[in-house]
């Protein structure tokens, strides 16, 4: 177990910079979720963590010591990948117990950490099986074996549920989650899936473009998003921005309207300070998610309770909402 501190870590590519400078004070024990859409850097984060990239400026640190320099194995870490990088000749507990066979790991106690693992992740009956004759979720269970009989001081997951389907996703969130939270082990994960980090971060980065646009508790950074991009990024369905001359009120010139769609209701219309016409209901049972047009051509999306009265397509309908859950952005995209 161990803390991680990242001092304005950057990465570049001969002259194109990828990183542009990420800190952090990570916990002992934390679960930090690095998430953003594909090409933010987020992986690039991670493998600088784990020793796979260089640093181009800044230090990273593992249990107070500097590791910039230090090889992936002297690190103390374990990686999960997203293809779980299972020898397919060997035995699922082959696989499990190779990294502590290379190190010179007695064999009783190779043993006696893989039964364990084995046990905590419900492997036992395919110990002898190869990973041909699994699952993708016993698949990952085995990759995660691995990782657990090392004891590392850090877990770093790289989207390692990206080729489960969605039933299996999560499942598997909730067992990564409480086997971190049973062993204790700091963790970072990464993804690009915004309701995998809203629920399994203690914390998370949210990267956009190499930054780190904000780091928070989940709720945190939903309630409270610093930057339009923030907003649009966590939640979903996404947050609605509006131009200011189409939203009631007075805003700054150049900047932007942000309202969530289960903070907007349909009403009266002599009660709305919208009023679109609706286009599309998707009924999905708990809720329904109804999609307007307003007369200035723009798209707005209402979140409601399923059991409560749906419109019509092409009815026209009015909308209320409370002042404290409207968002304003500058032109700059950061909140105001």
């Amino acid at each position: 177990m161990a803390s991680i501190k990242l001092d304005n870590i950057k990465k570049s590519f001969g002259k194109t910079k990828v990183i542009h400078g990420v800190s952090m004070d990570i916990e002992d024990g934390e679960f930090i979720v690095i998430v953003g859409p594909s090409g933010c850097g987020k992986s690039t984060l991670l493998r600088m963590v784990a020793g796979l990239e260089t640093i181009t400026a800044g230090e990273v640190q593992i249990d107070g010591k500097r590791v910039n320099e230090a090889e992936p194995m002297d690190r103390d870490i374990a990686m999960v990948f997203q293809n779980y990088a299972l020898y397919p000749h060997m035995s699922v507990f082959d696989n499990m117990a190779y990294g502590l066979k290379i190190a010179g790991t007695p064999k009783p106690e190779i043993a006696e950490r893989v039964a364990v693992a084995a046990k905590m992740l419900q492997l036992e009956p395919y110990l002898k099986r190869k990973p041909r004759e699994l699952s993708g979720g016993q698949r990952q269970r085995v990759a995660m074996g691995r990782a657990i009989v090392r004891k590392p001081k850090v877990f770093l997951f790289d989207e390692p549920l990206s080729n489960l389907d969605a039933k299996l996703r999560v499942q598997m969130r909730l067992e990564i989650k409480a086997l971190q939270r049973e062993l204790g082990i700091t963790a970072l994960y990464v993804t690009h899936d915004q309701v995998e980090a809203m629920t399994m971060a203690d914390r998370m980065i949210v990267m956009n473009a190499g930054r780190a646009e904000q780091i928070g508790a989940p709720l945190e950074v939903y309630e409270a998003p610093q930057s339009q991009f923030v907003a649009g990024f966590i939640g979903s369905p996404a947050t609605n921005f509006l131009k200011p001359d189409v939203f009631p009120g007075s805003f700054p010139d150049g900047s932007t309207i942000g309202i969530r769609p289960e903070h907007l209701t349909l009403c009266d219309a002599s009660e709305g300070g919208l009023t679109g016409q609706v286009y599309s209901v998707e009924a999905l049972g708990a809720e329904t998610l109804i999609h307007l047009r307003l007369s200035s051509g723009e798209t707005i999306a209402v979140r409601q309770d399923g059991l409560l009265p749906r419109p019509a397509e092409q009815e026209t309908v009015s909308l209320t909402w409370s002042e404290h859950d409207v968002m304003v952005f500058g032109a700059n995209g950061q909140r105001l």
